[in-house]
Formats: structure tokens, sequence, C-alpha cells
């Protein structure tokens, strides 16, 4: 029975996963309290937190003889990525490790993101050809080409806002509690995007910071907050599928995948899947998780066995 335990510490969730021959059994998540009010976190608060976090989220795991431990060390594979919040996982991973005998691999939480998605679309075989993928969440917007479980190469993205910070924004302007995407969507009344005028989109980049004073201005209007709801994630959807239909112009009608927790929204699923035939991540798997990051630990344990 081949085993293999992931961790994962980004900015806003501690967590751990288990897979077992090949299934995810377990995918233990705890959220980092944010303050009420508040629209992000300090990275030292964040590494504080994981560490108050990670003895439960370890015992929630249980009894567990794994063959190898993955771990979230950086925030994407480019040279340089660095968050201090992934030292709290790399350390509880590679303490484990040395205890059991076993070996500890580093991965991209982006990278375990992609994994996710493709794990939880049932669809293992793109990692056979290249894709697109877009890592869509509230420190990250970026789209980008995914030659292998360990080619990832950033081909286009935001330029300022994430799509994310954009939504939790909007939430907190209109009183709901972070992280505010499911309260958004909730509000919602529209199934499909409405009209919601120009896009900031050259070629495969983006500028979101002008969604925000849209927001404002709609909010000092008067406009409902399911209206407001509806125009944000309009907004967020045209946007994207600018990008989308210029990178496919450049690298061919090759398959998408969307990953990150904006990409829960039933909206955005709808409108893409319909649109493209993209593929998409399970809600559970969608938002920070560790899923990713030992499915990845399972196919590195195969390559060098």
């Amino acid at each position: 029975m081949a085993c293999f335990l992931g961790i994962d510490t980004s900015n806003y969730t501690t967590s751990a996963a288990v897979m077992v021959d090949g299934e995810i059994k377990k995918n233990i998540k705890l959220p980092v309290k944010v303050a009420d009010g508040a629209r992000g976190i300090r990275q030292s608060d964040a590494v504080f937190s994981h560490v108050k976090n990670l003895p439960a989220v370890i015992e929630a795991v249980g009894e567990l003889h794994p063959d190898a431990i993955g771990y979230s060390a950086y925030p994407r594979d480019n040279e340089g990525s660095y968050m201090p919040c992934f030292l709290a996982g790399e350390a509880t991973a590679r303490s484990l490790a040395s205890i059991l005998g076993i070996l500890a691999y580093p991965f991209s939480h982006q990278a375990g993101h992609v994994a996710a998605a493709v794990y939880s679309s049932g669809k293992p075989e793109l990692y056979n050809a290249p894709f697109i993928a877009f890592h869509v969440s509230g420190g990250t917007t970026d789209m980008l080409l995914v030659e292998a479980k360990n080619r990832i190469t950033r081909i286009g993205g935001t330029k300022d806002l994430n799509a994310g910070q954009a939504v939790d924004r909007t939430g907190i302007l209109l009183g709901l509690d972070f992280p505010c995407g499911p309260a958004l969507e909730a509000l919602c009344e529209v199934k499909k995007p409405i009209k919601c005028g120009a896009v900031s989109v050259k070629g495969l980049e983006c500028n979101l910071s002008g969604l925000e004073n849209k927001i404002k201005d709609r909010i000092a209007a008067g406009h409902s907050h399911a209206e407001i709801a509806a125009f944000l994630f309009s907004y967020i959807i045209k946007t994207l599928d600018r990008m989308t239909e210029n990178a496919l112009e450049v690298y061919g009608k090759i398959p998408l995948l969307f990953a990150g927790g904006v990409m829960s929204n039933r909206i955005i699923k709808d409108y893409f899947s319909s649109k493209y035939g993209a593929h998409f991540a399970e809600p559970a798997f969608s938002c920070d998780n560790a899923a990713g990051i030992a499915y990845l630990c399972s196919e590195r344990f195969k390559e060098l066995s």
C-alpha cells in the first residue's frame, strides 16, 4: 500500500492531505485567523498562526506510515519565489521525514494547486501534453503554460491587483466577513455574466486595480449588493475570457484548466466550461489545500524509485 503525506501552509490555510494508492483519503484544512474587517494578514502573523495550527492538523491526520512527505516550500516555481509562511510547513515536513527515515520533497504552492485541479477533475492525462492553467486566488492571478508536473511557466496574468483581492475588498466594503467569495456568490442573483463595460487586457496581461474603483462607484450610486456581486464576477469573467482568447491564438487550442479559490465560483465555472470545455477543480480542491502536494509527492516517489 503506497501512502503519501502532503503539507501546505499558504497565507490563509494550514492543510495536510493523505494519498493512499492514488486516492486522496484525507484533506484537512484549518483556516488562519484574520481579524474582523481586515483585508488580509501580515506574513509574521500567518507564520505564527500556522505554528499554532499545525499540531491540530497533523493530529487530525492520525496514525500514518507514509512512504514520503511532500510540502509547499515556495509560492511559484520561478527562481527567487519566497514567502515566510511556507517555512512552517517545511519545518514540520522535514522534521517528520527525518524522524521516520523517509524523504521529503519540496514543491511550489502553485504546482500543488494545478495538481489538485488535475486530480479532482479526473483528468491525469492532462500532464501528457502541454495545457494552459489559470491559478486565480487572493495571492495570485497567473496564466501558466504547464508542460509537465515540474515544468510550469508563467505566460501572463495580472500586473497589479489579484482577482481574489478584488473579491475580498469588495466583500469588506459590503460588510462581509473575510474571505468573502462564498458570501458574494450567495448574494449574486444571476447565473450568467452581465454587461460590465470595458476591461483592461493587453495580450496575456491584465490590470484589475481599476475594478476596485468601479465597485466603489457603484456602492456610492446605491446599487444593491446583488447587483454589485454580479458586476464583480462578470468583470473577472470578461477579463479572463479576453486573456484566454489571446492565449489560444498564441498556443493553439490546447486544454484549459482553472485552479485556485476564485475558480470555485459557479458562474465562472459554468461560463468557461460551456465556452471552452475547460477543466476545473472540485470545490473542495479549489481553495488552498495540500491534496495536490500529496499527489505530486506520490508521483515524484514513483519517478525516483
